[in-house]
């Protein structure tokens, strides 16, 4: 068999267990599955700057931002009040500093990013 069949299939198994995990996971498991998402596609995204493979960055990094807007979109504002408002604001915040990252080739503007992330999904956990 050759080399990229054995890709080919691995990446078929890592889909199938992604997709088993979503399925089972509960909204909350969901939502970390999103930030550690966007942690991870912010970290292959500095790779790619450091390789400069500039189509990479851009993909990675559209990945992310949609990420973000998918997290901002799952707020409950009405229910969330202040802490949601925040919270909303901090993802948009989040999504420009990912469009000038992708902008200038700024890993440490990526860095503040999965930064913030992190705090972010730390706090998720107690909620």
């Amino acid at each position: 068999m050759y080399p990229s069949a054995y890709r080919q299939r691995a990446n078929q198994y890592a889909s199938i267990q992604a997709t088993s995990h979503v399925d089972d996971a509960s909204p909350h498991q969901l939502i970390q599955m999103l930030m550690e998402g966007l942690i991870s596609r912010i970290n292959a995204a500095k790779g790619a700057i450091e390789q400069h493979d500039f189509e990479a960055k851009s993909i990675l990094i559209s990945k992310a931002i949609g990420i973000v807007g998918g997290l901002n979109e799952a707020i409950d504002k009405k229910q969330g009040g202040a802490i949601a408002e925040n919270l909303s604001d901090l993802y948009n915040y989040m999504s420009t500093r990912l469009l000038l990252a992708s902008a200038e080739n700024s890993i440490e503007k990526l860095n503040e990013v999965a930064s913030l992330m992190r705090e972010v999904k730390s706090s998720f956990i107690y909620c």
